[in-house]
């Protein structure tokens, strides 16, 4: 299976000029045409390539024929860089491409390299062996990317009989795999369900059945044991980590063997909870943002950066395309290290850093934003991620009215005008799902920003809760609603509220999970 990506439009034509790229009526725009799919050359050139591996060679030799593509790069994990001369020499042969292979690490999705491609002039990107985990609205501007997952067929009847001599019929499983094994795996388990309660979980945006080593979903209680296809322990470790309560098993398709696997949590979790206790009385933090293909995300660095400046914490940025102990001992006046960048990389290695190196997760559960969670959280790209130290939080979220079913209303009725009379007017705020309204802490116009010709009122939230101190709290969401009109939800912020106003601003509200 492949996905192609567009940043701008769907359709081949909204961009070409008249007659470049139309598709010949009585065939989709997405088919291959059978001149292709049915070239004898074609066929022959892709013999070389190993049969029970996918690599779409015609549909990427239209793909990059359609786009008009004069230079094309490939993308491909280390596993499967055998194979990428042998596909520059066949898509440079049946294309008008230049065919450049790219060389750097790429340890799964996060890691497409639009950025790097872009800077050496190519036009067409082609990435192998992942899913698409980049929305195409974040990619770079009118820039192709094909992702190919390289589905590989394996010997499914084997996998079949392994499960049945392992587990006794009526049993209660989840099966997970990599993109690579998904079709297969989807095909197992309708075979299994004659016998089995057979489960394929999905953690959006990911396929069913597709985990992450930093991305898994939690299972259900009822499920006896989870099934992983595939080889090596990297993806495994991650749907254990996040169900250290269900027996894991993994079935490699090489070898041909079904093994019980196994985890140390009580390991992992304290050493954890050790490097977040020590980060507690750290006076100087660091910031990385993972500059390895997209792995960093610049918005929950923001996020860590308000949190930081809220708490008056001084703090350091630092990109780094790779994280290595011997880097970071070349600041030693940084106390504590918070990496955005691979989760994986604190929980499998942090023990190697002299510093403490957290997840964002962690760091929230250090800043006090969120108590630990018992089972170890792996949705660093779910959709449903817990807060805004996720890539994808508040994404898909969609705009609230007031008093939603289980969070409270903050209101404030400012009445102000625009510009620079903004600035200083005060609202008290009060909790209006309580009995009785109740006062929370108070919401002040701080200042005043211009973007465009428009203003934009920033507003900073100031909490009191009993007899606690006012501190800066982020509403788990926020709406502001002028006069009249239906709220609107405000964008990702931690410390402050923003919104443009059409008119002066009465009854702002922030939607909050306090009450």
């Amino acid at each position: 299976m492949a996905a192609l990506v567009v940043s701008e439009a769907s359709e081949l034509g909204s961009r070409v000029g008249p007659g470049r790229g139309r598709v010949p009526r009585g065939r989709m725009a997405n088919q291959i045409p059978p001149e292709i799919l049915n070239n004898p050359q074609l066929q022959a050139a892709i013999q070389t390539l190993p049969s029970n591996y996918n690599f779409e060679i015609p549909k990427t030799v239209w793909r990059i024929q359609q786009a008009q593509a004069k230079k094309v790069a490939l993308q491909m994990p280390e596993g499967l860089l055998l194979f990428a001369c042998t596909i520059v020499d066949i898509l440079e042969r049946f294309t008008k491409a230049e065919v450049m292979v790219m060389g750097d690490v790429t340890y799964g999705a996060c890691c497409v390299d639009d950025f790097t491609a872009r800077a050496l002039d190519v036009d067409f990107l082609v990435h192998y062996g992942h899913s698409c985990l980049v929305p195409m609205d974040t990619s770079v501007q009118d820039f192709r990317v094909l992702y190919v997952f390289v589905d590989i067929r394996i010997d499914t009847l084997h996998l079949l009989d392994s499960v049945r001599l392992t587990f006794p019929p009526g049993s209660s499983l989840a099966l997970v795999s990599t993109i690579q094994f998904v079709s297969t795996l989807q095909a197992a388990a309708k075979e299994l369900k004659a016998e089995y309660h057979v489960s394929v979980p999905q953690c959006k945006p990911l396929s069913p059945g597709e985990i992450l080593g930093c991305t898994s979903p939690r299972l259900p209680k009822e499920i006896e044991a989870v099934v992983y296809l595939g080889d090596g322990r990297f993806h495994l470790e991650s749907v254990m980590i996040a169900n250290p309560n269900v027996p894991a098993y993994r079935y490699d398709p090489y070898s041909k063997v079904l093994t019980r696997e196994y985890y140390d949590h009580q390991l992992m979790q304290t050493t954890r909870q050790e490097a977040i206790a020590t980060a507690r009385s750290a006076k100087s933090w660091g910031l990385i943002l993972g500059t390895l293909g997209r792995q960093g995300s610049p918005k929950i660095l923001e996020h860590l950066e308000s949190r930081l400046r809220a708490l008056g914490l001084p703090f350091v940025r630092l990109l780094l395309s790779e994280i290595f102990p011997g880097k970071l001992s070349l600041l030693p006046g940084v106390d504590v290290w918070v990496q955005v960048a691979c989760p994986r990389l604190s929980i499998d290695w942090g023990s190697a850093f002299p510093k403490p190196l957290l997840t964002p997760y962690e760091a929230s559960v250090a800043l006090r934003d969120i108590s630990w969670q018992q089972s170890y959280p792996m949705d660093f790209y779910a959709s449903s991620g817990l807060g805004p130290w996720t890539v994808n939080h508040g994404r898909d979220a969609k705009p609230q009215g007031p008093g939603p079913q289980g969070l409270g209303k903050v209101g404030g009725d400012f009445g102000v005008g625009g510009g620079e009379a903004a600035e200083g007017a005060a609202a008290l705020a009060t909790c209006a799902k309580a009995a009785a309204p109740r006062p929370l802490g108070e919401m002040q116009w701080s200042h005043v920003e211009v973007a465009g010709t428009r203003p934009r009122f920033v507003c900073d939230f100031r909490c009191q809760r009993g007899s606690e101190a006012p501190v800066l709290r982020r509403p788990v969401r926020g709406a502001a609603t002028p006069t009249g009109k239906p709220p609107r939800q405000l964008p990702e912020a931690p410390m402050t509220c923003r919104y443009f106003p059409a008119r002066p601003l009465q009854g702002l509200f922030l939607e909050c999970g306090w009450c």
